[in-house]
């Protein structure tokens, strides 16, 4: 991922612009639940991550649609079809925990910090604007977390 110090500085300041124009949300949609140790939890990232042979991400794609990754996905099985210009996919490519990181939520699992790993896991295709355009779908992808019994969701933004 490019960091904004990284940036040229007409990309920074134009960036820095937006800040002010991202959405306020009311309300604290946090639900209070169990212990760590005793929660299911599934992975979102917005890395446009899908297996191989799944339809990947294209123009347009950015909150309108996600995939369903398996929880016992292979590394070699993913793809990344993230089509930003600016984005750099070499830490991805050396290890895939840098966007979707499986690897350590089971690990947290197998050392009891979390209850469980969830069946199923959900990338979306980040560079989104406005990032309300991901409610239809953030809702619909809630009801599918529900019935995997997941009550924690380790974000990604990628």
């Amino acid at each position: 991922m490019v960091r904004l110090a990284d940036l040229p500085e007409s990309d920074r300041e134009n960036m820095l612009k937006k800040v002010p124009t991202l959405p306020r949300f009311s309300g604290r949609p946090w639900a209070p639940g169990p212990e760590l140790a005793q929660r299911r939890v599934a992975i979102v990232t917005t890395a446009g991550l899908h297996r191989r042979g799944d339809r990947p991400f294209g123009a347009g794609a950015a909150g309108m649609d996600y995939r369903v990754i398996p929880g016992d996905v292979n590394a070699t099985e993913l793809v990344m079809s993230h089509a930003s210009v600016n984005f750099d996919r070499s830490g991805f490519q050396e290890d895939w925990n840098v966007a979707f990181p499986l690897d350590r939520l089971k690990e947290l699992a197998a050392d009891k910090v979390v209850g469980s790993v969830a069946a199923f896991h959900y990338s979306f295709m980040g560079a989104i604007s406005p990032v309300t355009n991901y409610e239809p779908k953030a809702r619909e992808l809630a009801g599918l977390l529900r019935k995997d019994k997941v009550n924690a969701v380790l974000l990604s933004p990628v």
